[in-house]
């Protein structure tokens, strides 16, 4: 078979490049692609609708924004996130650790550090549990825009920011490697969502991509499993996916 370009950096971390790396080297083979193009970290949107995509992993809410009828899902990785069903994840709002506010209506008026506004984890997460808890607020017009949820976390640990809402799988990786986060403290969570999907271009077979990923988890080593928190492989339907809220301004219709 073909190769592509292919782009597994949703979750990249220092620590964590040289696992990623062995696990395309197993899909690869048990694909049968030949060479792949592998897209920079910092380039995985460019990569979500290239021509020649193989493989890579996007986010739920651009998937059910604009790329669902563009490329073709493939299947969803399980990190194991706890209280969360295979392959679901959710967010943690954290805030300071000294931080006197015990309940998330009390951030009112607050800022909110997001990666982005195209973040299902960062943002969607976080103002549909406002919209769904009864809350009468959006963190909208005092956000901050970081660019990734890392730099969400430490402009929480900074005081640039009150709170954050961050990937538990991202979060996870966080308490792990980086020590200034105990600093941070998780204030609440919000409800699983599907998770970060694996996508590739429109009109390629999805079937073969999935049996050599889920083969391919089944072989790496457990060294590198535990290091990328990957369980396995699921098939979460689309329309469990699109049937998530897309919240403003993506949704064109103004917060509360």
């Amino acid at each position: 078979m073909a190769g592509g370009l292919v782009s597994l950096g949703m979750y990249a971390r220092p620590e964590t490049r040289g696992a990623t790396g062995r696990l395309w080297s197993l899909i690869a083979e048990e694909y049968g692609a030949g060479p792949a193009r592998m897209a920079p970290d910092d380039e995985a949107e460019e990569a979500w609708l290239a021509p020649d995509l193989l493989l890579a992993q996007t986010c739920g809410l651009p998937f059910r924004h604009h790329l669902k009828d563009r490329v073709t899902l493939v299947g969803t990785p399980d990190y194991g996130v706890p209280g969360c069903l295979p392959g679901y994840y959710r967010s943690c709002v954290v805030v300071r650790r000294d931080d006197a506010r015990k309940e998330l209506a009390e951030f009112r008026g607050a800022r909110l550090a997001v990666n982005s506004l195209m973040s299902q984890s960062g943002w969607a997460a976080i103002e549909n549990h406002l919209s769904e808890t009864g809350a009468a607020f959006s963190f909208y017009e005092r956000r901050l825009e970081t660019g990734s949820h890392a730099a969400s976390a430490q402009a929480v640990a900074r005081g640039e920011a009150a709170l954050a809402a961050i990937d538990a799988v991202t979060w996870a990786l966080l308490e792990r490697h980086e020590p200034w986060v105990r600093g941070l403290a998780v204030l609440t969570r919000t409800r699983p969502t599907p998770g970060l999907p694996l996508i590739t271009r429109a009109g390629n077979d999805p079937a073969p991509l999935f049996a050599a990923i889920t083969a391919a988890i089944a072989r790496l080593g457990a060294p590198d499993r535990a290091a990328l928190m990957l369980r396995g492989l699921v098939a979460i339907p689309k329309e469990h996916y699109l049937a998530e809220p897309i919240p403003f301004p993506l949704n064109a219709t103004s917060p509360s």
